[in-house]
């Protein structure tokens, strides 16, 4: 990573068991990025992003992703090559590739834009560097592959040491949501983790945990994914509600600005939060709130009580 800057990239992510069937190929296949970079499909290669850019980024990750309406229905396979220019083997990109590409020319724009060495290319990498020699004995054996991916969200990922490629923030697909269009507006944004500038007030308000994930910003499976919900005034942020799985059962926890607080803030982040619960099929009878007690009586700080969501048997997202 440069002196005073952050080693970004934008892409579009596989979630298991799709993620573990790809991750199976690139292990044959001998993939030196596998164990550093997770299976996915670049919208924005490598950028070196100032710091105080860092922000802005993630503001552009949740722009281009409200120009969406997801799930992006793609078809990965067959297996292809860039030889002779390029020795790497991948998955080719089928499906809803018009919306792909609105998605990715929405989210290469600054700060998360660079020069390009060759032209954009949607695949998915199975291995890059192979032996020339094998690659065709590669295609054949694999001309047949082929799955369907519904993509819901854009990832912003950080190069750190070792090449090694986390998760920094997120942003489902899906249009803009906007509340208290009477007064002042407030954006909520939906993801399934905390971006740095959420994490930031979360430290300074003396908050510092994340939604449950494994190391790699992977949910515990089959605990459903995280669901975090961050609120917005004119692109100052105000408040975030996040919802997450433990082997007991089902939490949610709130936190709003002091100084914005007995707004409405943090009960429409709530709402919202409860309406994605109950979409995306969780089946808990109830919420269990975490933090200080009072958020139901004032709206602000961290709620400790129960809220009952319908039961549904569909997969989170």
């Amino acid at each position: 990573m440069a002196q005073g800057k952050y080693r970004l990239g934008v892409a579009l992510v596989l979630d298991p068991p799709l993620a573990d069937e790809v991750d199976g190929l690139r292990r044959a296949l001998g993939d030196p990025g596998l164990g550093r970079i997770p299976a996915h499909l670049t919208l924005v290669p490598p950028v070196n992003v100032r710091r105080d850019m860092l922000v802005a980024a993630a503001a552009r990750l949740r722009a281009a992703a409200t120009k969406v309406a997801g799930p992006v229905q793609l078809t990965l396979g067959s297996v292809a090559s860039f030889l002779p220019l390029n020795p790497v083997v991948f998955l080719a990109v089928g499906g809803d590739t018009e919306e792909l590409r609105r998605l990715r020319d929405a989210v290469f724009a600054p700060p998360l834009e660079r020069r390009l060495s060759w032209p954009w290319v949607p695949h998915v990498t199975l291995a890059d560097g192979i032996d020339e020699t094998r690659i065709a004995a590669v295609l054949s054996a694999l001309e047949h592959f082929a799955v369907v991916w519904a993509v819901d969200r854009l990832v912003l990922l950080q190069e750190g040491p070792g090449q090694v490629w986390q998760p920094l923030a997120d942003a489902a697909l899906g249009p803009r949501i906007i509340v208290g269009t009477g007064g002042l507006p407030l954006e909520i944004s939906r993801g399934r983790m905390f971006d740095p500038e959420v994490r930031q007030m979360l430290e300074e308000a003396g908050f510092g945990a994340e939604p449950e994930t494994e190391g790699d910003g992977q949910p515990r499976r089959p605990i459903f994914y995280p669901i975090v919900m961050s609120g917005r005034r004119q692109g100052q942020l105000e408040g975030v509600a996040a919802a997450w799985a433990g082997p007991e059962g089902g939490h949610v926890g709130v936190y709003v600005k002091p100084g914005s607080r007995r707004q409405g803030i943090g009960a429409h982040l709530l709402a919202h939060l409860e309406s994605a619960a109950r979409q995306a099929g969780w089946p808990y009878e109830s919420l269990t709130g975490e933090g200080p007690d009072g958020f139901y009586r004032a709206r602000g700080g961290w709620a400790r009580t129960t809220r009952r969501p319908p039961t549904r048997t569909a997969p989170a997202s």
